[in-house]
């Protein structure tokens, strides 16, 4: 149960900083340039039937990004609970960010263009969306990691 808690406070705490670091995108780039959000906004909408495909859904958008991000949270902390690396306080930072590029891969990257028509790899703003959602995961596992390391 401990672990459990650990994971929802270590993967609110990231996913808020993740969270901080995407703005900027936003910003630059509009709705298309942050690719998680850009996914839960079409979730939302096919969800809802939400018609009005302009209009952003911050509730919805956010909702699903904090849902993810708290999940993915207690998953990590599931998965260091069955080794010990209490020894090496550094080893999970960097076993977050691990877990922050796999979490891209297997979850982001398959899913992307299926649900946004958007290729990752060949987005319409180029490829620095994706380095911005890349190293949004990377420091999201490394916050991850990092908050976990000092509660255990």
């Amino acid at each position: 149960m401990y672990c459990f808690f650990i994971g929802l406070f270590a993967g609110t705490v990231s996913t808020a900083i993740m969270t901080l670091t995407e703005i900027p995108s936003w910003k630059k780039w509009g709705l298309h340039g942050v690719f998680e959000w850009h996914e839960n906004q079409a979730i939302i909408s096919y969800l809802f039937r939400l018609s009005d495909n302009k209009k952003i859904h911050f509730i919805g958008i956010f909702f699903l990004h904090f849902l993810n991000g708290i999940l993915a949270g207690i998953a990590f902390s599931f998965i260091v609970s069955l080794f010990n690396f209490s020894a090496i306080v550094i080893l999970l930072p960097l076993l977050g960010i691990l877990y922050g590029f796999i979490l891209w891969i297997l979850t982001l990257i398959p899913i992307h263009k299926p649900i946004t028509g958007f290729s990752p790899w060949n987005h319409p703003l180029g490829h620095q969306p994706a380095l911005a959602s890349l190293s949004g995961h990377i420091i999201y596992g490394f916050i991850l990691g990092l908050i976990i390391s000092f509660m255990r």
